[in-house]
Order: C-alpha cells, then structure tokens, then sequence
C-alpha cells in the first residue's frame, strides 16, 4: 500500500512547487529593489533631514538664538549619526557637535559659524 502512495505524494509534491514558482514574483533583495533598495533610501533621507536640520541652526544662529540653535543642530546630529558614513559625513558630524558645544555655553555667534560648516560638508554629499 505504501508504495502506490509515495508516487502521489511526490506528484502532489512538484504540483505545489510548481504553482507556488510560477505564481509568487521574484523579490530581489540585493538587486534593483529589497531590502537593500530601504537602507540606501532610509539613508538619503536621513542626509536630506540632517541638512535641513542644519540649516534651520544656521537660521537661527544669525538671528541669535542659541537655544533654537542647539535643538536643532542636536535634532540634525540625530539624523546625521544614521545617514551612512563618509568622509563628508564625518566632518559634518564633528562640526554639529562643536555647535552643539557652542550653543550650550550661549555663544551663539561661534555655534552659527560651526553649524555653516557643517551645512558646507553635508551638502558636499
């Protein structure tokens, strides 16, 4: 008995896969989409929000507020720290914090000049 059953079992078998293949489509997920397409996009966007963070600081350092300044240079830190590395990315990194560092101690003037900076090295992206 058993023997008549295991060829139906294997044809029952290749009858699945072959629907399943030939229904289901093809997800890359190192190739044009995946999850590879989501970091690089995930990474765009966070280059993109940390420079707008930026330059609001920026905005905000020539109008003399070092208290907006700093949210915003810490917000845009945030999404720079999350962007992906690159020398650029680096620097720009390294000038949000010493406006950070700036704007803490009131001086307002000093942070705008560091955030400039780190606007120049993030739009160099």
């Amino acid at each position: 008995m058993m023997r008549y059953m295991m060829p139906r079992v294997a044809t029952v078998a290749a009858l699945v896969v072959l629907v399943t293949t030939t229904l289901l489509p093809w997800q890359p997920v190192f190739a044009e989409g995946g999850a590879r397409r989501d970091v690089v996009r995930l990474e765009q966007q966070n280059r993109q929000d940390a420079l707008k963070l930026a330059k609001e600081a920026v905005g905000h350092g020539k109008q003399g507020h070092a208290g907006a300044l700093l949210t915003s240079a810490e917000a845009a830190l945030e999404h720079a720290m999350k962007a992906g590395k690159s020398s650029h990315m680096d620097e720009g990194i390294a000038e949000l914090n010493q406006a950070i560092e700036h704007g803490k101690a009131g001086h307002a003037d000093v942070a705008t000049k560091h955030a400039e900076q780190a606007v120049a090295h993030l739009s160099a992206m």
